[in-house]
């Protein structure tokens, strides 16, 4: 993970103090990019622990098209996210409920006429029987919805693209909290294309990662310039049971030969 350690690097070495809506204060750059080429490894931050099944199941949350963090699902194994990870608590109102965040986007887009497109499945099809389209888009970033959500999307748009029996990804992020948040994008959407890939017979290729204002809280300075003392492991596997891809459930995924340094706690910024 060379190219989010660089990340890092460059944020501390160019970084602008800029405040933010959470009062915490970042330093920033503007305009960033880095490349992770699936076919060399899983990737997963290695320099400090990662705990990818909270990612998982975010990512299969998502995919359920639920908005509310204590519905139950057969995709988590008959749990909710809320018994899983904590990830979304201090967004959630008291019914655990976010408004029409990330999944009710990818797969329940509301039409003028009262329709719903379903972003994920329609984007599948088009891999498989348009795979040259330049329009194999998903698009969280619903101008009509987004004083409705708990919290607008920071990864906001992707796209798809098919190359010699090859699947790749390219992400547009918004807004990117490179401590917390940059190492769970990256993983998520790996996890994704390989899902998607598997589904359409292709290989998982070249996640592309784009982010606008790309941030390190100020702190999370001193946590970050610890983990760039440290030299990053070889990348692990991610195996992923021969199902379907509206099948998949939480224990479909394994991570093999993770090996990682101790877990850096970082404060999240509500």
């Amino acid at each position: 993970m060379q190219q989010y350690l660089s990340l890092v690097r460059e944020i501390l070495r160019n970084g602008e103090e800029r405040k933010d809506r959470t009062g915490t204060g970042t330093i920033s750059i503007f305009g960033a990019q880095r490349k992770y080429d699936l076919c060399e490894g899983f990737p997963l931050v290695t320099t400090k622990k990662v705990n990818l099944q909270n990612i998982i199941a975010e990512l299969l949350w998502f995919l359920s098209g639920s908005t509310n963090i204590n519905e139950k699902l057969e995709r988590l194994n008959g749990k909710s996210l809320h018994e899983i990870t904590k990830i979304w608590d201090d967004w959630a109102d008291k019914q655990g409920e976010l408004g029409p965040v990330y999944g009710y986007q990818w797969r329940k887009w509301k039409t003028y006429d009262g329709k719903f497109i379903d972003q994920i499945q329609n984007a599948i099809d088009m891999i498989r029987h348009n795979p040259s389209s330049r329009r194999i888009l998903v698009n969280a970033w619903n101008v009509a919805d987004i004083d409705k959500m708990a919290l607008p999307p920071c990864h906001m748009f992707f796209q798809f693209y098919v190359i010699n029996g090859r699947l790749d990804c390219q992400l547009y992020q918004r807004s990117a909290d490179v401590a917390l948040g940059v190492p769970y994008n990256i993983a998520s959407y790996a996890v994704l294309m390989h899902m998607i890939a598997e589904e359409c017979n292709l290989e998982a290729g070249i996640f592309t990662h784009t982010t606008g204002d790309t941030h390190i809280y100020l702190n999370h300075i001193e946590g970050l310039k610890l983990q760039l003392t440290r030299k990053p492991h070889v990348l692990p596997k991610i195996k992923i049971a021969k199902k379907a891809f509206w099948d998949l459930k939480l224990d479909d995924f394994t991570l093999e030969n993770y090996e990682y340094d101790p877990f850096i706690k970082f404060e999240i910024a509500v």
